[in-house]
């Protein structure tokens, strides 16, 4: 069985006996070494995909542009380097993320902190910090910012998260742009018009950019056209009715990416040139200048890069139904799954040469019966011992990772001409306790029945 190239790493071979490499690495080596679930990271991929946003960018659109990795699909303290070496910014979502990026020794004018829900403690943080921009997302959140930068010396530079009113064919959970939403401040019902009557009083902070994000997987480039459209009339707008320039224009992300051999995607050029076309066309029509266009990619960045290994624990057949693949991972580091119905590419990656295929489910070991990673898929024969690699492994799998069932997360590597790098340690019993305390003798025994 060949390998898709657009589903796996751009280093990703198959040895003579079978076997998986990825980033001139052996799979079973690395599973040996560190042990399996193991998230493999491969550095060359992440750096030409990287590289093709920024190179598109700046081809197709005639001003400033500005790419900044969506932190939410992974973070950790490498890989915000990783991001920072290559020219990229970082959009985060919390004061975690932030914190994260700076203790990685990232600029702070380089992060932008979104999120629809941010706590006076964290903004506080983010202003003290001097994050490049700070998102509103909501009335309530600029009244606060309000308070908490009262008589500040120099105004902060704030966005405001629109929405749209755009709806996208996309899984419901991942549309973010539709008017029933909780991101965003709507152009359709006046609310957005509100913020900016409240900023017309606020010369603390100062209204440089304008963000929204439509959804994620998304494939049909006029659906993103029309939401710079909606973008920039709304900015014509503050310049009419207020003389405010809007020198940001950011329309998210949200490229699609391909699980499986013939999911539809866009490439990052085509999305490029089509993005910075609409933006040039709108600009021209509503007598905008250019503003500098930020772009947000997380899953289309780092999706690629990235594998799961898993090592088969139990095969289980039950003739007339199915086969069940039982693995040592599962819900618990890759929750997309349970949570979405995503469907993965997934392919043994022990050294034998491949059999005849046939279906098998492969599942996780979390006590849910939702805990399937792969329904359906077409391996050879499997046994107990086997390694499975499952492809697009990069985003929202280790991101959302849990403890469920007390199960210890699994290690990150990095792989670069046959060299691996731990970036993440597997965590231990004594992590997954670390934050208990007994409980106090004297409740133990005043309550004891």
């Amino acid at each position: 069985m060949e390998l898709e190239p657009q589903l796996w790493p751009a280093t990703a071979r198959l040895a003579a006996d079978g076997s998986l490499q990825v980033g001139g690495c052996s799979i079973p080596d690395l599973a040996h070494n560190y042990r399996t679930p193991l998230y493999v990271l491969d550095l060359l991929t992440l750096q030409r995909t990287a590289r093709r946003y920024r190179t598109a960018f700046a081809e197709h659109y005639p001003a400033t542009t500005s790419i900044h990795y969506a932190s939410k699909a992974l973070l950790n303290t490498a890989v915000a380097q990783l991001m920072a070496d290559a020219g990229l910014g970082l959009d985060c979502v919390s004061l975690g993320e932030v914190e994260i990026a700076l203790r990685a020794g990232l600029d702070p004018q380089e992060l932008h902190l979104h999120g629809n829900a941010k706590p006076a403690h964290e903004l506080q943080q983010a202003l003290m910090h001097g994050v490049g921009r700070i998102v509103v997302d909501s009335l309530d959140e600029l009244r606060l910012l309000r308070e908490l930068t009262r008589e500040r010396a120099t105004p902060y530079p704030i966005w405001l998260r629109l929405n749209p009113g755009i709806d996208v064919h996309t899984h419901a959970h991942i549309q973010t742009g539709q008017l029933d939403s909780k991101f965003g401040l709507p152009i359709i019902n006046g609310m957005a018009r509100a913020a900016l009557d409240l900023l017309r009083n606020v010369p603390e902070l100062k209204l440089v950019g304008i963000h929204a994000h439509l959804g994620s997987q998304i494939t049909e480039l006029d659906v993103l056209q029309l939401g710079v459209e909606r973008l920039l009339a709304f900015a014509a707008q503050v310049r009419d009715d207020f003389g405010w320039t809007i020198e940001d224009l950011s329309p998210g992300g949200g490229l699609a990416v391909a699980y499986q051999a013939g999911d539809p995607t866009v490439s990052i050029e085509v999305y490029a040139q089509a993005l910075s076309q609409a933006v040039v066309a709108q600009c021209e029509q509503v007598g905008l200048a250019l503003p500098r266009l930020v772009i947000e990619p997380g899953r289309s960045l780092i999706a690629r890069a990235m594998v799961a290994v898993y090592e088969v624990l139990a095969v289980k057949a039950i003739p007339g139904v199915r086969t069940y693949a039982a693995v040592d991972g599962g819900m618990g580091d890759n929750l997309r799954p349970a949570l979405y119905d995503a469907h993965y590419t997934v392919r043994r990656a022990s050294a034998r040469l491949d059999q005849e295929l046939q279906p098998a489910t492969v599942v996780g070991r979390y006590c849910e019966s939702g805990d399937v990673l792969v329904r359906d898929a077409s391996l050879p024969p499997l046994v107990a011992g086997d390694l499975l690699a499952l492809a697009q492994a990069g985003a929202y799998t280790l991101s959302m990772a849990s403890n469920y069932n007390q199960v210890a997360r699994p290690a990150l590597v990095l792989v670069a001409d046959g060299v691996s790098y731990l970036l993440q340690r597997r965590e231990t019993v004594d992590d997954l306790v670390s934050r208990d305390r007994e409980l106090p003798w004297k409740v133990r025994s005043q309550h004891a029945t």
